[in-house]
């Protein structure tokens, strides 16, 4: 069963759209298992000053966009690297151990984002020098 919370970021999702000139963009995961997420960076002075989001995909992967974009706003570049999948899921109050990919694919959407921006700027994120996102979280 699904979370109040989880429901309303489903029903409400936060942060929807993409960002036409934005500083870095990350999309994961795959069209064959249904969840894809596309993460848009704005960022000045090493914080996040906008994210939005497009997602292609079930409730819990709607709600786990919703919501890591909600704990990374206004945060800087290191704070942001240290959400994790566990942390967006816990924001949600939890989500069922079968939808827990998609809280995982968040946390890569982020990490992917923040790689381009990284790439297209030369501003090296140490933390991210070997990342590459999953093709498969199930």
């Amino acid at each position: 069963m699904y979370s109040e919370k989880v429901m309303e970021h489903f029903t409400n999702p936060r942060n929807v759209g993409e960002i036409k000139d934005a500083d870095g963009i990350g999309e994961v995961g795959n069209a064959k298992c249904g969840d894809i997420m596309r993460m848009y960076l704005k960022i000045e002075e090493d914080r996040i000053v906008d994210i939005k989001f497009k997602t292609f995909g079930c409730g819990s992967a709607i709600a786990s966009s919703s919501m890591a974009t909600e704990l990374i706003k206004g945060k800087t570049i290191e704070d942001a690297l240290k959400i994790t999948n566990k942390a967006v899921a816990e924001a949600l109050d939890g989500l069922p151990p079968i939808k827990m990919h998609c809280s995982v694919l968040a946390e890569e959407a982020i990490k992917a984002a923040l790689k381009d921006y990284s790439e297209k700027s030369g501003v090296e994120i140490e933390a991210l020098k070997d990342f590459v996102p999953k093709e498969d979280h199930h």
